[in-house]
């Protein structure tokens, strides 16, 4: 599971109101698709670009995510290194194109479980119920404790 950050927080949710609002969709496009979309935000290269990037190479982003090389030279391998940075894995973005993390299906109610990889709003609802899961190990991990709470704890 990606590691929880604001920005990456942040990203899922902006991601999630773009296509909400009309961003363009395609989910056999590079640059529009479940990660090109969530790639746009976090790397403001526009989806032109990342199809381009992405057709230097073969493959969709499960082939390319899998193939992944920071050294290769690729610009698309530069930008899954700038998604990596913000917090995501090879698996997060793997799981993100088939929208298939457990972890993240199981907070949606069980009617809206299974979900499709081309449907605009199936992506926009993993993407929220992500950036929720995140949200809250982000609090936990950073919940600061009082120190008058520490000292009754100790003694």
């Amino acid at each position: 599971m990606a590691r929880a950050s604001l920005k990456l927080i942040e990203a899922l949710r902006k991601t999630a109101d773009n296509l909400a609002n009309g961003s363009p969709y395609q989910w056999g496009h590079m640059g529009a698709c479940n990660c090109g979309n969530l790639a746009q935000e976090l790397t403001k290269y526009s989806k032109a670009e990342i199809h381009a990037f992405a057709m230097r190479k073969h493959g969709d982003w499960n082939e390319q995510v899998s193939e992944y090389c920071d050294t290769s030279g690729f610009h698309i391998d530069m930008i899954i290194s700038e998604m990596l940075q913000s917090g995501l894995s090879i698996e997060d973005l793997m799981n993100l194109e088939k929208l298939s993390d457990d972890q993240i299906l199981l907070r949606l109610p069980k009617d809206k479980r299974h979900l499709e990889k081309n449907n605009k709003q199936h992506v926009e609802l993993y993407m929220r119920a992500w950036a929720d899961l995140l949200e809250e190990q982000w609090a936990e991990a950073n919940i600061k404790i009082p120190k008058e709470e520490l000292d009754v704890v100790k003694n």
